[in-house]
């Protein structure tokens, strides 16, 4: 199966690095037409970020912005903090490899790298024809759908 050949793994690379955000700037600005200034970010540079490697290529990509090490707790409030709250985004996966689990193992390998740093729960704006993939890995939605760089989304969330 194609998937068995694919490594899903955190960056490690300038090369890495750059084919990621080529993949991004192909699906989020040619495909849907996210302007470029939107779409890379100021916590692109602080990010964690993933790559699913096939064949030497990266087919897929995601990241994870942790808060800032000592971030206070706030006081009172729900009892999930954001202190221990991962925003995941930017998931993108290259067309000829979609609807085969390359985004969910890019998904989980960023829970993982989560789980490893103490947080407690991911949240995500999603697009919402996405919200049955990840509701499918136990995402909620949560809150109405707002727009996004002229894109509807919905604001999930998942106790890790």
């Amino acid at each position: 199966m194609l998937i068995d050949r694919v490594v899903v793994k955190l960056m490690e690379s300038d090369a890495e690095r750059r084919a990621a955000f080529e993949l991004r700037r192909r699906v989020f600005v040619e495909e849907q037409g996210v302007p470029l200034e939107e779409e890379v970010d100021e916590h692109d540079d602080s990010a964690t970020h993933v790559v699913a490697v096939a064949g030497g290529r990266v087919v897929g990509t995601g990241r994870a912005v942790f808060p800032p090490q000592g971030t206070p707790a706030p006081v009172g409030g729900k009892s999930q903090t954001p202190h221990t709250r991962v925003k995941i985004g930017r998931m993108a996966v290259d067309e000829g490899w979609r609807r085969r689990g390359v985004g969910g193992r890019i998904l989980d390998a960023l829970e993982a790298e989560a789980r490893l740093r103490g947080m407690g729960e991911a949240e995500l704006n999603a697009q919402t024809y996405a919200i049955p993939f990840y509701s499918s890995h136990g995402y909620a939605e949560e809150g109405p759908v707002f727009l996004d760089a002229g894109i509807d989304h919905v604001l999930m969330r998942k106790r890790l």
